[in-house]
């Protein structure tokens, strides 16, 4: 994720970062992919960090529970965001 001139770069964040946008789940599961893909980056290079491997499982958590949240509530959503995201249905 990169910043430019206070906005987000990625095709569909692009929206400027504002308070309100921060709370929707869809922001949230953005926020917890990105930590995870650098955790998982990470751990390729430390296979004996347990701690961060935790840290990783703790958010994995999160987002499944978040994403589980979402498909619940409105699956039109909840699709548009995994095809987005690049991340596989459970």
């Amino acid at each position: 994720m990169k910043k430019k001139g206070g906005r987000k770069i990625l095709g569909f964040m692009v929206k400027e970062e504002k308070e309100e946008n921060r709370g929707s789940v869809e922001f949230q599961v953005f926020s917890f992919t990105n930590k995870i893909r650098r955790l998982a980056s990470h751990l390729e290079l430390h296979k004996k960090d347990f701690s961060s491997e935790r840290g990783l499982r703790i958010l994995l958590g999160k987002r499944r529970r978040l994403l589980a949240y979402l498909a619940k509530k409105n699956r039109v959503r909840y699709k548009k965001l995994i095809s987005q995201l690049n991340i596989r249905e459970q």
